[in-house]
């Protein structure tokens, strides 16, 4: 929880930007893992104000202004905040800031809303993709390419064994690549949001968004589909894996909606290839995490998101076997 300082800092930047009018009250609100954010209630309605601590894309200072195009391009889908202003500029808050529409709503339940869910990707995946974004037009080896650098980052991570386990399903997905290319050659791509836990979802009565885009790429529709299946997301923030027939169930929702066109058993495959990749990159991502929260000045600490993390990184086999 920030102190009485940092709040008040946070309102006389506010207010030397010009991007609220007195009188307001500035709140915390939530962290992730590279964000922090912060409500702030004015006459004209509450907003979020988002100051970013890091980049997992590489993107360094650049990372707050990458988000703001997004959500930008994705402004009129009705399914995410809309952005306001943004500062790119470390100073004067320890990272660049971004200010947009505050959004009421719960996390995701898995039991009620995959219905929601679907709708939601189906029309962010059928928004026009923006220039500038990063691309992954190779989704299988991409991802593990990125993955392969998370095991790496650190060349004194001493979870050696972790490793070793990890590594050798990064070369099993090597081979996936090379077999499945031909699936994803002609695939149109088009704007994902790559992080998609139950958390990141904001339910309400008369609304429903995807609230966080730092990692959003332009890619195969897959990457979000898969990633929103994988029991390393379901379990992130629940306890709630996917029975087969509830993956069916979102999927015939999502192909109704997004592609009807599409044979519906090509979706299905396609979708299962990218739910074992994605279970590379989540364990990559926790292994490189680890290292990071116990041996460095981590700017966020969040001991639920470290309990998870030594949670999958001791049940590694049964997370590499859970999709088949």
């Amino acid at each position: 929880m920030p102190d009485t300082d940092r709040l008040e800092q946070i309102q006389q930047f506010l207010t030397d930007a010009g991007w609220v009018s007195p009188p307001f009250r500035v709140s915390f609100l939530a962290a992730g893992e590279y964000n922090a954010n912060y409500r702030v209630d004015s006459n004209a309605g509450p907003c979020v104000l988002r100051i970013n601590h890091g980049s997992q894309l590489g993107l360094g200072d650049d990372q707050i202004a990458y988000e703001f195009n997004v959500l930008k391009a994705l402004a009129d889908s009705g399914v995410t905040p809309k952005p306001l202003a943004c500062h790119p500029h470390p100073d004067p808050l320890g990272g660049g800031a971004l200010l947009m529409t505050f959004v009421p709503g719960t996390p995701l339940d898995y039991t009620r809303d995959l219905d929601t869910a679907a709708r939601i990707f189906a029309r962010v995946h059928t928004t026009c993709v923006p220039d500038g974004l990063i691309v992954q037009a190779d989704p299988v080896n991409d991802i593990a390419r990125e993955s392969h650098g998370l095991l790496h980052r650190f060349a004194d991570h001493p979870l050696k064994k972790e490793q070793a386990q990890i590594l050798s399903y990064h070369d099993t997905l090597l081979s996936l690549a090379r077999d499945t290319r031909p699936l994803f050659e002609a695939e149109p791509l088009c704007l994902v949001n790559t992080e998609v836990n139950s958390g990141n979802f904001l339910i309400s009565p008369d609304r429903a968004c995807l609230v966080d885009w730092e990692k959003a790429v332009v890619s195969c529709r897959y990457q979000d589909l898969g990633h929103f299946m994988v029991p390393t997301t379901t379990l992130w923030k629940t306890d709630i894996l996917l029975t087969p027939a509830d993956k069916k169930t979102f999927l015939q929702t999502y192909h109704q909606q997004a592609c009807p066109d599409m044979l519906f058993n090509d979706l299905m495959e396609k979708s299962r290839v990218m739910e074992k990749t994605i279970l590379l990159r989540a364990l990559s991502w926790c292994f490189m995490a680890w290292y990071e929260y116990t041996h460095t000045n981590r700017p966020i600490r969040n001991p639920d998101t470290f309990a998870k993390i030594q949670q999958y990184l001791s049940d590694i086999p049964w997370i590499l076997h859970s999709v088949t």
